[in-house]
């Protein structure tokens, strides 16, 4: 966190010292946090809970990344789809038509491509075997 310190006078520096201080001196007189971690979870042990039961699944700290990676929105469960479309230039780069559009998808339509230009041919197989189904 920084502060811009160079547009405040004299007397504005001196109150942000002032309650800096006293904001400091709050801070160290507080228990260490690891300490207090400690207690509480022993004190959750003995009456037969354990700290995610009373206040719910551990939420990183403000500027830390989770651990593990967040899955789908709740309740909305995605299932995998095949890749429907192929860059041209790039085979490596697909997009199954779901959500925004690719970066080089975009560029080549705003070019006068269109997006059919770029769907991945089904097997020979899938056609012939819907063909005898008609």
């Amino acid at each position: 966190m920084s502060i811009d310190l160079t547009g405040l006078s004299a007397k504005q520096l001196g109150a942000l010292i002032k309650n800096a201080k006293k904001q400091q001196s709050i801070v160290a007189k507080r228990t260490p946090i690891a300490k207090v971690r400690t207690q509480l979870t022993k004190l959750a042990k003995a009456e037969g809970y354990t700290v995610e039961e009373l206040f719910g699944a551990a939420k990183p700290a403000r500027g830390r990344q989770a651990a593990s990676k967040p899955g789908p929105k709740a309740g909305r469960k995605l299932g995998k789809v095949a890749p429907k479309y192929r860059n041209p230039a790039n085979a490596k780069e697909t997009w199954t038509g779901r959500g925004k559009q690719p970066r080089w998808m975009a560029e080549l339509t705003a070019k006068g491509k269109k997006v059919e230009d770029f769907l991945i041919a089904k097997p020979v197989a899938a056609k012939t075997a819907t063909a005898k189904k008609k």
